[in-house]
């Protein structure tokens, strides 16, 4: 399947697309249009932090134009990962059975989601991945990528964690994911937070793949990272290792391997291995390679 072709995700039940916004005037229409042409089916929610530009009301308006569309207006801003645990609650109460991280800025191409929904019909967790082969970053500065790969590669060091890609925002989560993983547990915000729920999955011992995406660097609008983000990153990241090293974890389940069924399906996707509890060694992932048997769904 091209990202031109689409297809029905039925199967999958009620699908959410959850995308924050702060400050995003110039990019939530559009950005909202070419996402319901690409996937007509899926629901979007609006997650505004109160943004003194006029996001909120500019999402409000496209939601009384269009019953796919609703709008969470928060208090203030209160941080990535704050927006996406609102968002996946808001969700889950009300019955959605995937629920998509995307952000407001374009950086993620809705023409891509069909992958990350063609691939969690197999899996607990999809993870857009920058990273693998037929991913990539166009017109993203140097300072910026190095910090993604350095970030990506430390994560996978410290926590033991065979992802490409785990600082990216881009994801598929089944409801019963998000269920097992403990959101009322997660403090982390920024981009950690995205380094957060991608190991407690793997802890938890659920499915996890990457796919390839492209990610383009916003053309309107700032970037809210910022030095401070990187830091919370930093010191969450080093902190779990050296817990991991320690045997923090060693009580949480490490499922037996299985075959990948994925690969068949979706050749360019790589699946991620359950995390080890103790090892210092990092193994390098391949496409198709095994993982944690996925625990039961509801």
């Amino acid at each position: 399947m091209t990202d031109r072709e689409q297809t029905s995700f039925a199967d999958l039940g009620k699908v959410l697309v959850i995308i924050p916004t702060y400050n995003e005037s110039e990019n939530i229409e559009p950005i909202v249009a070419r996402l319901r042409a690409a996937v007509p089916d899926v629901d979007v929610l609006i997650a505004d932090d109160n943004s003194p530009d006029g996001t909120g009301d500019i999402a409000d308006t496209l939601a009384e134009h269009d019953p796919h569309v609703q709008v969470m207006h928060r208090a203030g801003k209160e941080g990535l990962g704050a927006a996406y645990i609102a968002g996946f609650r808001w969700g889950i109460d009300r019955g959605y059975d995937v629920l998509v991280e995307m952000d407001a800025d374009g950086s993620h191409q809705p023409e891509q989601l069909p992958r990350l929904l063609e691939a969690v019909r197999d899996a607990d967790l999809v993870l857009g991945s920058r990273w693998v082969p037929g991913g990539g970053a166009v017109n993203w500065p140097g300072h910026r990528k190095l910090i993604s790969r350095g970030g990506s590669t430390y994560s996978r060091l410290m926590l033991g964690v065979d992802i490409h890609d785990v600082t990216g925002g881009f994801r598929a989560f089944r409801r019963d994911t998000l269920l097992g993983i403990g959101l009322d547990e997660v403090a982390s915000q920024g981009y950690c937070f995205q380094v957060d729920l991608a190991w407690r999955a793997i802890r938890k011992g659920y499915r996890v793949l990457e796919v390839p995406i492209t990610f383009i660097e916003r053309e309107r609008g700032n970037s809210k990272m910022s030095n401070t983000i990187v830091a919370e990153a930093l010191w969450r990241v080093t902190a779990w290792g050296v817990g991991r090293r320690v045997g923090k974890y060693a009580d949480e389940p490490t499922p037996a391997l299985a075959p990948s069924k994925v690969a068949d399906r979706a050749p360019d996707a790589a699946r991620v291995p359950a995390a080890p509890v103790a090892t210092d060694a990092d193994t390098a992932g391949t496409s198709g390679a095994t993982t944690g048997a996925t625990p039961p769904r509801t």
